[in-house]
């Protein structure tokens, strides 16, 4: 028996390889479909936009076409004060869901955000006429609404 025992197990990776075989591939991880997703989600809605934000890069990393992704990474940026990367995402977001009122609702609160008024009710304006009954696009032009009353009295 002392034969079968020639190298140490716990150097054996679950192929019969050893172990060091497989230390090429530092960057590989393996995530379920929505997981990266599902995690961003709920750090985005606690409010830890740091940690969203670097869910929702990863998740764009692994997932490029994932317009959930895109839209959680130009939140989650836009939340940071990193108009640039939000504004980066939004333009790879354009010709996957440009016509779509999630689309202009999240440019919109981007251009709300920076205090850009105009830009953000073009954007509401547009979301607002693809679906009227959008409870979001609702808000956020009474959000912008109140923004343009308090700017004009201070």
């Amino acid at each position: 028996m002392a034969a079968c025992q020639s190298t140490d197990l716990a150097d054996m990776s679950s192929f019969g390889d050893s172990a060091a075989s497989i230390k090429d591939l530092p960057d590989v991880s393996y995530y379920k479909n929505d997981e990266l997703l599902a995690q961003g989600n709920v750090q985005f809605k606690e409010k830890n936009y740091g940690k969203a934000y670097a869910l929702y890069k990863r998740a764009v990393e692994v997932f490029p076409n994932d317009p959930a992704a895109w839209l959680g990474f130009a939140a989650s940026a836009d939340q940071l004060g990193r108009f640039d990367t939000a504004d980066t995402a939004y333009r790879k977001l354009a010709p996957m869901i440009g016509n779509r009122p999630e689309y202009y609702n999240n440019v919109g609160y981007s251009y709300l955000l920076r205090g850009n008024l105009l830009q953000a009710r073009r954007n509401f304006l547009k979301a607002y006429e693809l679906d009227p009954t959008n409870i979001t696009t609702a808000n956020n032009l009474e959000l912008l609404s109140n923004s343009a009353s308090l700017a004009q009295r201070g």
